[in-house]
């Protein structure tokens, strides 16, 4: 039973217009944002692309988007299935800071490995302040996409993967670095190669399921 996954990071945010680290801070899309989930929407009706769930975060700019792409799908009945796990990978002290500035703080280097290796921690937030959304201290205090990726994945083993092997689609809208990590599992990415993956905001990925699980290429969806 052949099944489709697709993927989809969230339209610009007002923290990625400001060039700042974001993380799990809450922020939402611009206009700009919202015609990019609006385009993705409009790709995927083109396309004729019939989904069984919707999986997103727990962050307004994935849900915003998500709401968005399925209405212009004509798809909001869909079941929305939100989680922490696919939220974005929490850069700690760094979060709220110009990528500029914490170049001239921190050093180019620094900056660089803490935005693209797989390891490297960032500095970490003191403490973090208490949210409903996160009981039992469930939020992290930085994290590296190692880390990212060891929260993201039972998510994908236990709800994603089973439903796509029964046949069904799946649509996630997340975030670049759940998607990095989600892709570097899935495509079986080395650790010292990762940091070359880049997934823009409202650029649809897909990948087809046969029968047996096998994966095909990644293909990136554009307007007919």
């Amino acid at each position: 039973m052949v099944a489709q996954l697709v993927l989809v990071r969230h339209g610009e945010s007002t923290a990625n217009r400001d060039n700042e680290f974001t993380g799990w801070t809450d922020v939402p899309l611009t206009s700009k944002g919202r015609q990019q989930a609006k385009s993705v929407g409009v790709i995927l009706a083109q396309r004729q692309m019939l989904f069984d769930a919707v999986h997103t975060s727990y962050l307004q700019r994935a849900i915003t988007t998500a709401n968005i792409v399925l209405f212009e799908m004509q798809q909001s009945w869909l079941p929305m299935n939100k989680t922490w796990r696919l939220n974005e990978r929490h850069y700690g002290a760094l979060r709220g800071l110009n990528k500029d500035m914490a170049r001239s703080k921190y050093g180019v280097e620094a900056v660089a490995l803490w935005r693209r290796s797989y390891t490297e921690v960032p500095p970490l937030l003191e403490k973090v302040t208490p949210d409903r959304r996160y009981p039992n201290n469930i939020e992290p205090f930085g994290e590296s996409l190692k880390m990212a990726s060891q929260r993201m994945l039972p998510y994908w083993q236990n709800v994603v993967a089973p439903a796509l092997q029964s046949g069904h689609n799946q649509l996630i809208v997340a975030h670049g670095s759940t998607l990095r990590a989600l892709i570097k599992y899935l495509e079986k990415i080395d650790d010292n190669d990762i940091d070359g993956l880049e997934i823009g905001n409202g650029e649809p990925i897909c990948y087809t399921f046969d029968d047996q699980f096998k994966m095909s290429e990644r293909q990136y969806l554009e307007s007919n």
